[in-house]
């Protein structure tokens, strides 16, 4: 008799689950942006939730948790419950090259999370001053490795994106340079504009307006292929200078460990069909975002890519010696 009762329990516990998969979205859900309001982030996360909000018609709320470089915002999702109504924004820095950054994280960027889906990627500029001598990225690097540590890049921040992807460039194109660390991207291009420091890597759609501009000459791009619509005649590294040299700063949503599995088929699905809408797509690619083949935005792959990322920003940040705590 005990035994039949406990079976009607879990039997009843199972049912009342499908019931709510199926009835989901019955409310309004929250995505954590681990960033204050304003940013490049923030900016992308809201885009894409609005057009999300209509294909699942539920208003999706941005809570912006700044902190520690995204870590306090990143630990708060991984706490939240998995019920489908909280999710994370992701970026590069805190669920790729965190664990390597913070000596004690409370989350696993693979372990404690679902992928549901990447956004389009931002890849990133080298950008040099519209008087320096630096025409193209091999100019950059002869003139580096004739005279080590001589040539500088100014950065974001310690462990920001800017400082990370030159880390990467310098290690592969076998040069070592200086790094100047400041509060914040502004500053930081402010003094290439002025000719303090020789270079920085910048993301392809904030650097954008600068180049055009021509407050800032573009001398290569991180991506595998050419922007020849955003930036005519620049070459990708990986073209000549360095060899399959492939990085972005790259966004993507997550939902805690234990979000059920067709709670996050039914947003992936959502968010591809946002994606035919081909005006929002024409604006995003004008502004410098990188739009991806489908494929690639789906959670098994996102998932992959995820830890791949991981494992490729331990090894850049322990060569280059990077610490935040």
């Amino acid at each position: 008799m005990k035994l039949l009762k406990t079976s009607g329990a879990v039997a009843l516990l199972l049912a009342s689950q499908i019931a709510a998969a199926q009835a989901w979205p019955s409310k309004t859900m929250t995505w954590i942006v681990p960033f204050a309001a304003g940013g490049p982030t923030d900016a992308m996360a809201r885009d894409i939730a609005d057009k999300v909000s209509r294909q699942v018609g539920q208003t999706i709320v941005i809570e912006n948790v700044a902190g520690a470089g995204g870590t306090i915002g990143a630990t708060k999702a991984s706490r939240s419950p998995a019920d489908g109504y909280t999710f994370l924004v992701g970026h590069m820095g805190y669920m790729g090259a965190g664990p390597a950054l913070y000596k004690k994280l409370s989350y696993d960027p693979v372990r404690s999370f679902e992928p549901v889906f990447r956004f389009p990627d931002t890849p990133l500029v080298m950008l040099v001053g519209k008087n320096s001598p630096y025409k193209s990225a091999d100019d950059f690097v002869a003139a580096a490795k004739a005279k080590p540590l001589a040539l500088n890049f100014s950065n974001a921040g310690v462990g920001s994106t800017s400082h990370l992807i030159a880390a990467l460039f310098a290690s592969r194109a076998g040069i070592e340079v200086t790094q100047i660390a400041y509060k914040g991207a502004g500053p930081a291009i402010n003094d290439l504009i002025g000719g303090q420091v020789d270079a920085m890597f910048d993301q392809s759609n904030t650097a954008l307006p600068q180049v055009q501009g021509g407050r800032l000459n573009a001398i290569a791009l991180t991506s595998l292929t050419p922007m020849a619509r955003q930036y005519p005649g620049v070459k990708p590294l990986a073209e000549k200078t360095i060899p399959g040299f492939e990085a972005a700063t790259w966004y993507g949503l997550y939902a805690p460990k234990g979000t059920p599995r067709d709670v996050v088929e039914k947003m992936h699905q959502a968010y591809l069909k946002a994606l035919g809408d081909k005006a929002w797509t024409e604006r995003m690619t004008s502004q410098g975002i990188k739009l991806l083949p489908d494929a690639q935005y789906a959670p098994d792959a996102f998932g992959k890519f995820t830890a791949a990322e991981v494992l490729r920003w331990n090894e850049v940040v322990a060569a280059a010696k990077i610490q935040l705590d």
